[in-house]
């Protein structure tokens, strides 16, 4: 949609949309003009609160808000031999989407994807794909230190028809600069298929490396399109209000418990874990932006201990299945007293 100077024309889809003030305000139809940066900051000094009742989420306004719903952050199984559980990795992306979710995100961080081997990605997409996932609704979690072996892992998802990518920034080295790694994504997207869109990732407290705000907004810039947004996983609020002022770039936020304050400052959904167990609440949130607080209260014992290994340990009990209980080194399965707690929690949100 066109704009001129700082005014933009409010998209309709919605009777108001969650930046512009509502018609009943200003006595004006949804779709008149606005000036962008006086309702910008109006919309990000609203209390959360305010901001539900006043504004909905997911509007096109301008490009600046674009619908992505709720991902699940698909956990991978292994079979007794180490291997990729093939069988029980393509039925679950399956189940997750009929039960709420609206795209799966396949070897991110959830699914252990730095401890899958090359060799070992194509067999987890076409997993997914016999199990009828169309690709349409894959992303694909990108995990390299050198850009050409990340090129490689986006080329394998381009021969099966994926257009969206989870990138994870270079992890190896620390203290990296946001030159260098502005250099390093730019680098990749010139190297790969126009065709390829990426969700820029921050998750410091695990990669060990973050994307800073400035940053976020410089490669949404320089990418000519092929930025489709930044996953916050860092669960710090005041990062996910600063990446949703920006306007630029839509915001996606892996911490369940800040997704409800966050979609009702515009955030455009998640891909989160939890919705290996609850895709249905996690729609839920995104839909409503309401805080979920039992689920929150579970996430609070989850985080609390080895998050993989407890999503893994919560889903085997709800399923009646072990087999989804196996992790791959480094990653261990809980101790008795974690065990005990994340299934006490899990018992009392089901």
């Amino acid at each position: 949609m066109k704009t001129s100077a700082n005014v933009i024309v409010c998209c309709s889809k919605r009777p108001f949309c969650s930046v512009c003030p509502p018609a009943a305000e200003t006595g004006s139809n949804p779709s008149d003009t606005v000036r962008l940066t006086d309702s910008l900051t109006a919309h990000f000094n609203m209390s959360v609160a305010s901001a539900r009742a006043f504004g909905q989420p997911f509007l096109d306004c301008g490009g600046i808000m674009r619908k992505f719903g709720v991902s699940t952050a698909l956990l991978t199984p292994f079979s007794g031999n180490g291997d990729i559980d093939t069988d029980r990795l393509g039925s679950h992306a399956i189940n997750v989407l009929e039960n709420g979710a609206d795209s799966v995100t396949l070897f991110g961080t959830t699914g252990e994807g730095a401890s899958i081997g090359m060799s070992e990605r194509a067999a987890g997409i076409e997993a997914l794909l016999t199990a009828s996932c169309p690709a349409g609704k894959i992303i694909l979690g990108i995990a390299a230190n050198s850009v050409a072996d990340a090129a490689q892992q986006v080329s394998e998802g381009r021969h099966y028809g994926i257009s969206s990518y989870l990138l994870l920034p270079p992890f190896y080295f620390k203290g990296i600069s946001d030159a260098g790694l502005f250099n390093w994504h730019l680098q990749l997207f010139q190297m790969t298929d126009p065709a390829a869109n990426f969700i820029l990732y921050h998750i410091p407290q695990v990669a060990g490396v973050g994307l800073t705000v400035s940053l976020v907004n410089r490669l949404a810039a320089a990418a000519n399109g092929r930025v489709r947004a930044i996953k916050d996983s860092s669960g710090d609020w005041e990062n996910a209000r600063s990446l949703l002022a920006l306007g630029s770039v839509p915001v996606l936020v892996g911490d369940e418990r800040i997704l409800h304050k966050a979609v009702a400052k515009g955030a455009s959904g998640a891909i989160t874990g939890m919705a290996n167990l609850y895709p249905d609440r996690m729609k839920r949130i995104v839909e409503t932006a309401t805080e979920d607080r039992a689920l929150s209260e579970e996430v609070n014992r989850i985080v609390s201990v080895p998050v993989v290994a407890a999503l893994k340990t919560v889903l085997a009990s709800r399923l009646g299945d072990t087999e989804w209980e196996r992790l791959r080194a480094p990653l261990t399965s809980l101790g008795s007293d974690a065990r005990a707690l994340v299934l006490g929690s899990s018992a009392k949100v089901a």
